[in-house]
């Protein structure tokens, strides 16, 4: 979260599209970085990988349920909901390559990110401790 808030910081400061460019890679690694961690939940855990032409929306999605008498929901319908506009926007940053990024958008997405960061901080948590009993 420290890079994307110095980006945001520095796009905002000189309203340089360098520092909108390094805040959407970084809003990218974000996403990123969680998603690796739901794939190991759902294909350690759960034993069902999404296979799907959309499983990044399926992998989400499965996230947020329950898997009956397998674990409770990992997260919360909220933070999924911050998540999943997250995912959008990362799904822009990799297959449209020329583009000029709204400061007005990626604001939206910082604050979505800090709000996800902080709910997920907690519900991983409570997952790995509900883990760790079972």
């Amino acid at each position: 979260m420290t890079r994307i808030h110095s980006s945001w910081n520095g796009a905002r400061r000189s309203n340089d599209d360098v520092y909108l460019d390094s805040v959407a890679l970084n809003l990218h690694g974000f996403y990123s970085g969680f998603e690796r961690v739901f794939l190991q939940i759902a294909e350690i855990v759960d034993d069902n990988l999404p296979r799907n032409n959309n499983w990044h929306d399926l992998l989400l999605r499965q996230m947020m349920n329950e898997v009956p008498h397998v674990r409770p929901a990992v997260i919360s319908a909220e933070t999924g909901r911050l998540l999943d506009e997250l995912r959008r926007f990362r799904h822009v940053v990799r297959n449209v390559y020329t583009h000029k990024f709204d400061p007005e958008k990626i604001g939206t997405l910082v604050k979505y990110a800090s709000d996800a960061f902080e709910r997920l901080e907690a519900e991983l948590t409570a997952f790995a401790n509900f883990l760790e009993q079972a």
